[in-house]
């Protein structure tokens, strides 16, 4: 199995890489970090992460020639499954407005907006339980109450409650996992999340959409 880590210079690809290879061992997975969309359009699996400034991470993204279109080509044609982490899973909705409003990929139809928690540091830092909504693949051994490990000052507002996995409540519920079809994202980082982030990148590289 050929999982492409996408590199943008907008990720933590070593962290990412590392538990990567760990979950995969069972399922043979071998991990390639790339900027390159050829590599992207052979991977049987896709990871995008995402550190930074959704505006920062979207130019950086398009900067690479040829990526976006390799990931729609991968992902949306060939539903090869796919996962995005932090500013990654953001990404992935409509719209941005961190800073200025900037398009995003629009796989799924939604909003990223600031959060907002009265008395609260923002951004969200550190660790919060999950609280999940439906079931998923992703999820196979995983529960509400089990614990994440989040890094973000902006949250996902999906347009359709279905495709809301899993949220975290940081002075109200904010997406911890959207997803649809082939299609997945954490706010959280799974590679930083000890036991439970492996069993979700395991069970990423396990499913078959």
């Amino acid at each position: 199995m050929r999982v492409a880590l996408v590199d943008y210079d907008s990720g933590n690809l070593h962290s990412a890489e590392k538990a990567l290879a760990l979950a995969g061992r069972e399922a043979g997975a071998e991990v390639q970090v790339t900027s390159d969309p050829e590599t992207v359009l052979r991977a049987d699996r896709i990871v995008l992460p995402g550190d930074g400034a959704f505006p920062a991470c979207r130019a950086a993204l398009d900067a690479v020639p040829g990526m976006v279109e390799a990931l729609r080509e991968a992902v949306l044609t060939r539903a090869r499954p796919f996962m995005g982490i932090c500013v990654g899973m953001q990404m992935l909705a409509d719209t941005g407005f961190e800073y200025r409003e900037t398009p995003g990929l629009g796989w799924i139809p939604g909003q990223i907006r600031a959060i907002d928690a009265p008395g609260l540091k923002v951004p969200h830092m550190g660790w919060n339980d999950l609280h999940i909504h439906q079931p998923h693949p992703v999820l196979d051994g995983i529960a509400t109450g089990d614990h994440a490990y989040f890094v973000h000052g902006w949250r996902f507002v999906t347009a359709d409650p279905a495709h809301l996995i899993a949220s975290a409540d940081y002075g109200g519920p904010a997406a911890a996992i959207v997803g649809r079809d082939n299609i997945l994202g954490t706010q959280f980082h799974p590679e930083k999340s000890q036991a439970m982030g492996l069993r979700l990148i395991a069970n990423f590289l396990r499913w078959r959409p």
